[in-house]
């Protein structure tokens, strides 16, 4: 686990606690500056002296950093404040919960506060932080954003009660076999009153709630299918328990936000908090996660893994400054040819796994359908989406505003987030305009949407995007419940945790977006 962000490498099935400390892309990330990990887990001992020694060396290393022992210290990260405000409220033994509390108070003082705000606001707003925060918390520009949408799908007023909303989380996030999400959901579901029947299957549900199964199953696995026929079902007078399009799109929304974010749960190997289930097991070690480095992930290969690493990021950087500079201009036949050359690509995902839990199983409906490409190799394809007919700045934007006033601006705000999040860094490399990455990255995605971009040349896509980050991102973003160790392994061999967890990002909000756009777009055709 990565002990900072409260993550693992992602498993077999919804992550367990593990030992293994994965570290990822840094293009965008935040520097790791702070305590060595190591004295974080020390902490934990048994013996006395050693968390005693511990405890005085954390301190000696977060001093350092804020500089009150020589000049030119640098700040903290956001992982080491993110760890040190969970210890100061939750950890049982009472000299480290207090020195962890007294470093915080030192840290604000010292200009630190903006960060810490952040992770305060979360735990305030929350009640604790959980995994997920802690993870989204190495990007704190972007939690911000994120935690604000959130509260305002979930708590603020809307045309749905706090209970269904709840419930359409668990519906969705269940088509995944996200057991984070549903038993998280599960738990606010109850606290706020929810009769319990509900969670035992969908069938204890109200009707209305049952018909939205369809178009959860579409939006999780296949959104180009979805036309107004499937609105018009939902919301046209004469339909059994009537949906208001106010009322629809807030479910919508809540189905395409669970929907992704069960992606980022799987892709960076969130753990379970400790009242989930599996999420109290105490265990030694596994012998399969060995001990990482600062700057590279686990690898049996030891050696020569860490030098094919660092030629893959000397092959990228030399890739990206050449499709910057690169001035020759294709034809639109040529980009239209690039474009079905990568959206027919074939990349194998499909991993042979036991069937999910029963508490995710007896929430969904029709389990084995699942994610198909959107243009499989010699059939007929869906026609494609082009984003200058229908995209999200000149139509979806103002249609979710329309509808559900202010969503709009909070989704909007959070997409431009992800897409100009950047430190200009990559890997061991400073001052590194990551544009180009992070562009191909997202157009790749909405590629395996059926979203094309008239004005992108989708050879940069093949440039920049090799075999294996293909394969975890197509896996994170159309099946992420088939997202494991190996394929995670298998990419950015050499890159930070934080910058692999900027990448979850990436996919998380383009998969978001497609969702969405095949949605809105059925509504507006409803609604002409």
């Amino acid at each position: 686990m990565n002990s900072e962000s409260g993550t693992s490498v992602p498993c077999e099935a919804n992550p367990p606690p593990s030992s293994g400390r994965p570290r990822l892309n840094h293009s965008e990330s935040e520097p790791d500056l702070g305590p060595n990990p190591k004295t974080f887990t020390r902490l934990c001992s048994r013996d006395e002296e050693d968390r005693a020694a511990a405890l005085d060396e954390l301190t000696q290393a977060v001093l350092a950093r804020l500089g009150l022992d020589r000049p030119g210290s640098e700040r903290l990260c956001a992982s080491t404040l993110l760890h040190l405000l969970r210890l100061s409220r939750s950890c049982p033994l009472s000299e480290v919960r207090e020195r962890a509390a007294k470093l915080l108070r030192t840290a604000q003082m010292q200009k630190e506060g903006i960060e810490q705000d952040v992770l305060l606001e979360a735990f305030f707003s929350l009640g604790r932080l959980d995994n997920i925060t802690m993870a989204m918390g190495l990007h704190p520009a972007y939690l911000s954003c994120f935690l604000r949408t959130q509260h305002a799908l979930l708590d603020l007023d809307g045309p749905l009660p706090s209970l269904w909303r709840h419930y359409i989380v668990i519906m969705a996030a269940a088509r995944h076999q996200c057991s984070y999400l549903v038993q998280q959901h599960s738990a606010a579901y109850l606290e706020a009153g929810g009769d319990e029947s509900w969670l035992g299957g969908v069938q204890q549900a109200p009707a209305k709630l049952r018909s939205l199964q369809g178009l959860n199953k579409l939006l999780a696995h296949r959104p180009w299918l979805i036309t107004q026929q499937h609105i018009q079902e939902l919301v046209c007078p004469g339909a059994e328990s009537r949906w208001s399009l106010a009322e629809l799109i807030h479910a919508v929304i809540l189905m395409a936000h669970a929907h992704s974010l069960s992606s980022f749960v799987w892709g960076c190997g969130v753990n379970p908090e400790p009242d989930h289930t599996g999420g109290h097991a105490f265990s030694p070690p596994s012998p399969n996660h060995l001990p990482c480095g600062p700057h590279s992930p686990a690898h049996e290969d030891g050696r020569q893994e860490l030098t094919d690493g660092v030629m893959e990021v000397e092959v990228l950087m030399k890739r990206m400054v050449e499709l910057q500079e690169q001035e020759e201009e294709c034809t639109q036949e040529e980009m239209l040819t690039r474009f079905e050359r990568e959206r027919s690509e074939s990349i194998p995902t499909a991993v042979v796994r036991g069937a999910p839990p029963e508490v995710v199983l007896r929430l969904v409906e029709d389990p084995e359908f699942s994610y198909e490409d959107f243009a499989p190799r010699g059939e007929q394809a869906p026609p494609t989406m082009r984003a200058q007919d229908y995209s999200w700045e000149d139509h979806g934007y103002s249609l979710v505003n329309r509808l559900l006033p202010d969503m709009g601006q909070l989704l909007d705000e959070k997409f431009q987030v992800v897409s100009n999040l950047t430190y200009h860094r990559m890997a061991m490399h400073e001052g590194v305009d990551t544009y180009t990455l992070r562009k191909a990255l997202w157009n790749y995605i909405h590629c395996l949407y059926g979203i094309r971009y008239d004005d992108y040349d989708y050879g940069g896509v093949n440039v920049l995007l090799e075999r294996s980050l293909k394969v975890f991102v197509k896996t994170v973003a159309c099946h992420p419940e088939q997202t494991t160790a190996r394929i995670y392994h298998a990419f950015w061999r050499h890159f930070k945790h934080s910058e692999k967890v900027h990448a979850n990002l990436i996919v998380m909000e383009a998969r978001l977006q497609a969702a969405l756009l095949y949605t809105l777009r059925a509504i507006t055709h409803y609604m002409r």
